[in-house]
């Protein structure tokens, strides 16, 4: 079978040696990663501000010592995880490729960059849209007898929880093009069932919308269904 990138180095080469190679690129990707939640924790504050800003016109507490602090830590490691993992993924790719045909290749590359690309425009599309319709609703709802003050933590793990829903959620349509790669379903099964996929994405997007307003539930619903329906497109090319 015809490799890529083949040579005899890579062909000859024993599973120890493939074991100190495998090594050698996560340490690699774990360096990166240290790297970029220190370079993170060294910008907390402006991190911090960045996701302080969709809640316009809140006071946060810290409500026990060194909560601000923890989720600081909290905030640099899960930034750090976020940023470094295209550079986690090229290592793996780098430490693959050799023992893939140039068809695999072909599409494994290109999906995992796809998913890369649809993974932060998901988390994006969150911040910039489902967040700030979230927060609007609860800031508003009860106002008149409530006065909206947050624990920083807490705010956090409602934003964290939203944005990585959201980004797993925009990986629906690799889901399908490996479905459709491997022949479990084609592209005219996935069409046929349109119908249900309203359905089930109405559910979704109700489970990973917190708030219980229909709008940010309706900017999920549509944006999985879209998400779907380009699926169906891509595979339509692929002749899937």
């Amino acid at each position: 079978m015809k490799k890529l990138y083949k040579n005899n180095n890579q062909t000859n080469m024993s599973i120890m040696e493939h074991l100190a190679e495998l090594r050698a690129r996560l340490f690699i990707a774990f360096a990166l990663f240290c790297i970029i939640t220190i370079l993170c924790l060294i910008y907390i504050k402006d991190i911090a501000y960045i996701l302080q800003e969709p809640a316009l016109g809140i006071k946060f507490l810290q409500l026990a010592p060194g909560e601000y602090l923890f989720v600081s830590i909290k905030i640099a490691l899960y930034s750090g995880l976020i940023f470094s993992s295209p550079f986690s993924i090229y290592q793996i790719m780098l430490f693959i490729l050799p023992g893939l045909t140039e068809k695999e290749a072909s599409y494994i590359i290109p999906t995992l960059i796809a998913s890369i690309i649809l993974f932060f425009f998901g988390i994006t599309f969150s911040y910039k849209i489902l967040v700030p319709a979230a927060l609007n609703f609860l800031i508003n709802y009860g106002s008149e007898i409530v006065e909206p003050i947050w624990s920083f933590e807490e705010y956090f793990n409602f934003i964290l929880l939203l944005l990585f829903s959201t980004g797993i959620c925009f990986q629906i349509p690799i889901i399908q093009i490996l479905l459709g790669y491997f022949k479990i379903f084609s592209s005219n099964d996935m069409l046929k069932n349109w119908k249900y996929i309203i359905f089930i994405s109405t559910i979704i997007g109700a489970i990973i919308t917190p708030s219980t307003d229909p709008i940010t539930q309706l900017f999920m619903t549509m944006a999985i269904f879209l998400l779907y329906l380009s699926g169906i497109f891509v595979l339509k090319i692929l002749n899937k």
